[in-house]
Parts: C-alpha cells; sequence; structure tokens
C-alpha cells in the first residue's frame, strides 16, 4: 500500500510540472475571439489577442502597432503557423521604440477594443479593430534549433556512431561537452 501512494505522489508531481503557466501580466479570463471576428457591438470589451507585429508607428503622444493576429497556444503565446486570425492595430500611451517592437517579433496585447477604423492594405479596404492596450507583452525571440533531446531520443544513436566517440568532437557537433545540447545546424 506505501508503494501505491510513493507512486500516486510522483504521477501528480509530474502531472503539476508538466502544466502551461501564463505570464503573470498575461493572465485573466477573456472571451475566446480574433481579429477577424470582431463588429461594432464588440467595442468596449476587454480582449487578449495577439500574434506577429507587422509595423510599429510611434505618434506625438502614443505608440501603434500593427499586428498579424494569429490563434494563442495554452500560454497566451501566438502559434507558430501561416494561419491569419485578422488584423489588428494597439496602442499604447508613451514611446515604444520601432526597433524593439519589430517586424515579426511575438506579441500578445491586452486591452479594450475602442473602435473599428477602415484603413487601406493595398487596393483593399480592411475594418481594423484600434486596442487601447493596458499591456503589451514582447515575447523572446524563438530560437531557429530544437532540442534533440540527447541521449534519450533515437536520434542520438541513429549517427555511425555515437557522439562521445566522435573524432572531432567540437566542430559541428552542437554545443556543450561532446556535442551534447542543442545546435543550430541542422543534419
Amino acid at each position: 500500500m506505501r508503494q501505491n501512494k510513493s507512486w500516486i505522489i510522483i504521477g501528480l508531481m509530474m502531472t503539476l510540472s508538466a502544466c502551461v503557466s501564463i505570464p503573470e501580466p498575461l493572465q485573466g479570463e477573456y472571451p475566446i475571439n480574433y481579429p477577424a471576428q470582431s463588429h461594432i457591438g464588440q467595442v468596449g470589451t476587454n480582449v487578449r489577442w495577439g500574434g506577429s507585429i507587422i509595423a510599429t508607428n510611434p505618434e506625438a503622444h502614443q505608440t501603434c502597432i500593427e499586428i498579424l493576429g494569429k490563434q494563442l497556444e495554452d500560454t497566451s503565446r501566438p502559434a507558430e503557423q501561416e494561419e491569419s486570425q485578422g488584423r489588428f492595430i494597439a496602442c499604447k500611451a508613451g514611446f515604444q521604440d520601432p526597433e524593439v517592437f519589430k517586424s515579426g517579433r511575438d506579441i500578445t496585447v491586452i486591452g479594450r477594443l475602442d473602435r473599428l477604423e477602415p484603413r487601406n492594405i493595398g487596393e483593399y479596404e480592411y475594418r481594423y479593430p484600434i486596442i487601447s492596450a493596458d499591456v503589451i507583452y514582447l515575447w523572446p525571440e524563438r530560437s531557429d534549433y530544437r532540442d534533440r533531446g540527447y541521449p534519450y531520443t533515437p536520434y542520438y544513436w541513429y549517427r555511425p556512431y555515437p557522439y562521445f566517440l566522435s573524432p572531432y568532437p567540437y566542430f559541428g557537433r552542437g554545443v556543450g561537452f561532446y556535442g551534447y545540447g542543442r545546435s543550430k545546424r541542422r543534419y
């Protein structure tokens, strides 16, 4: 009986450690909708939207950021996907540096939907939802490599020799002791 309790505790600890957490500034309950679904009836409601920055435009008293909306993951980070959920503009009082908030960066915004404003995208007239932002959360840049899970994945042993037997352990094999870890180079 005592062993069963130990396994239950270990299972609970593993389950809790695998939980996804939302950064503190982004926590809260918000209606699940996307910029493309916004309409006049939603003006004045609070939203949590995210996506990739298209452009950052500092103005006299505020900075407006044009964003390509994307679906949010469980952590409230925009998903890595090509599909757009519509565009929107988030405006926040003060200066936000365009070099920091540069094109392509992931961003999540919490604020109040102020209005829908028609603007042109090329020749097309698009109704942009304009958000008065309370929180602008700029996510760290995604790295271009993935954790290969050394030495726990079959890929580790698929090579003609294990990495620790490599005649050239430090060259082109990744980062760290004898190539263990992550590598920006893809094989």
